[in-house]
């Protein structure tokens, strides 16, 4: 038997811009993980048996849908490693990530899968590779993803990321303190991206302008985070999330929960990952943190995680 897993992530700045050539960052969260197994089969039984019994699904490698992004996952790592016989394996995958979210579910269960198959044949791969092989599991569920989550969920460490460049890992000088609040509203990713677009198009000057501003806003950012100086980063994060707002990308789901947490002494909360419903983060104080995690829930979040990211 084999195991592996992958963190989900959160995006703490350039969500979206960085579709448009900004930069953005995003972190790992550790505590929140995608867990596959990897064991044989019962003698006399042949193929690659896929069971996620979280979303109650169980099915052969080869009865599965083309664009199934599981069945996608084993089928481009046994490419990727040059494995030409049948391949006799049960794969179990449990998450603790809820799907459409934000939190990068489907690129931890890629690359945990990746991981693991790859061990379980004694070939596994550099992490540049299960980067590679995820990122082309990316495109045929998110349509045109901008590369972020499957980079920061592969190499699971602070990234900061620009499209069409090299991930720049970076580190952290002073541990970052995170709530996330989930509003229960799951979102796909195509949906908010396409719609931006859109938007984007009829007004090229206005939008282009707003996705300049979330560029600066990644840069201090970086700054201070690499410096430890992070006593004005939840302000950061606020106008981030307003940017957001002006571009239709928030909800009011979204926004009661961002509400609640500043209220309840977050020093910066936004919305995280695809927007129009999946989840927020708040930056707190690690004695604030309970008071925070008790607003969010009492503002009606469906799920709320606590995390620490460190460099």
């Amino acid at each position: 038997m084999t195991l592996a897993s992958a963190s989900g992530k959160a995006i703490l700045f350039g969500e979206h811009a960085v579709v448009y050539g900004q930069p953005a960052i995003a972190v790992p969260l550790s505590q929140i993980r995608v867990t596959v197994q990897v064991e044989g089969l019962d003698p006399g039984t042949t193929g690659v048996l896929i069971d996620a019994p979280d979303i109650n699904q169980s099915y052969w490698l080869h009865e599965a849908d083309g664009e199934n992004p599981l069945a996608s996952a084993v089928s481009l790592t046994l490419d990727e490693l040059g494995v030409k016989a049948p391949v006799d394996a049960h794969l179990t995958i449990h998450s603790q990530l809820p799907i459409a979210s934000g939190l990068g579910s489907s690129a931890a269960v890629s690359v945990a899968v990746i991981r693991a198959l790859s061990a379980h044949l004694v070939k596994p791969l550099e992490v540049e590779t299960i980067s590679k092989i995820a990122y082309a599991v990316e495109c045929i569920h998110h349509g045109t993803p901008s590369g972020i989550d499957n980079t920061v969920v592969a190499y699971e460490k602070p990234v900061y990321f620009i499209r069409e460049h090299k991930p720049e890992l970076i580190p952290i000088s002073t541990p970052l303190k995170l709530i996330i609040g989930d509003t229960g509203e799951s979102m796909r990713t195509t949906i908010p991206v396409s719609l931006l677009r859109e938007r984007w198009e009829k007004d090229p000057g206005t939008y282009g302008g707003w996705f300049e501003e979330i560029g600066e806003i990644v840069i201090k950012a970086r700054t201070m985070l690499e410096t430890g100086s992070i006593e004005s980063l939840g302000t950061l994060m606020d106008q981030n999330q307003t940017l957001l707002e002006d571009m239709g990308l928030s909800s009011l789901e979204l926004q009661h929960l961002i509400r609640a947490a500043r209220k309840a002494g977050a020093l910066g909360a936004k919305l995280s990952g695809a927007g129009m419903g999946g989840i927020m983060l708040a930056l707190v104080e690690p004695d604030s943190a309970q008071i925070v995690e008790t607003a969010l829930r009492e503002a009606g979040a469906k799920q709320v995680f606590t995390t620490e990211v460190d460099g």
